[in-house]
């Protein structure tokens, strides 16, 4: 995790922003939950249990301040809450997401299935991609297996 730290240290610093106290534990609730897709609240919630002193505002200026450094990915799955996502160093874009409009629950798809479109459309259209993102919506699978079941009853 320290190198993690360090690396976003080092990306702050570079765009003239230091690795403060407060900054450093958001990131450090960000990495310890990477899989969960927490909110601004979310966030602040587990902060306070390392960094009583921290304000609300604090936590949000932060994630909109890695945010915008493209530390973090600021996601909407159309609930009106925005949620973050650490980026990865390995990755060139983010990563999918299946959401269940049924219970809620997201699932990451961790490869890249556009590279091959990306390719045709700067090809084709001269358009060079930097980044996207993909989000389906539908029924997980334990929802499905869950509506099966009540199907037999």
């Amino acid at each position: 995790m320290q190198a993690r730290i360090d690396k976003i240290k080092q990306q702050l610093q570079s765009q003239g922003y230091k690795l403060t106290p407060q900054r450093e534990a958001t990131v450090r609730i960000l990495l310890e939950n990477e899989e969960d897709h927490l909110s601004a609240e979310d966030v602040f919630m587990l902060v306070k249990g390392i960094a009583p002193e921290i304000g609300l505002a604090t936590v949000y200026r932060t994630l909109e301040l890695l945010s915008e450094l493209h530390v973090v990915e600021k996601i909407n799955f159309g609930d009106g809450v925005a949620r973050y996502d650490l980026r990865t160093d390995t990755a060139k874009h983010h990563h999918h997401h299946l959401i269940c409009v049924q219970c809620g629950r997201m699932d990451e798809i961790r490869e890249d299935w556009l590279g091959p479109l990306e390719e045709r459309l700067d090809r084709e259209y001269n358009f060079t991609v930097s980044d996207h993102r993909l989000d389906f919506h539908g029924i997980c699978s334990r929802c499905n297996d869950k509506n099966l079941g009540n199907k037999d009853s």
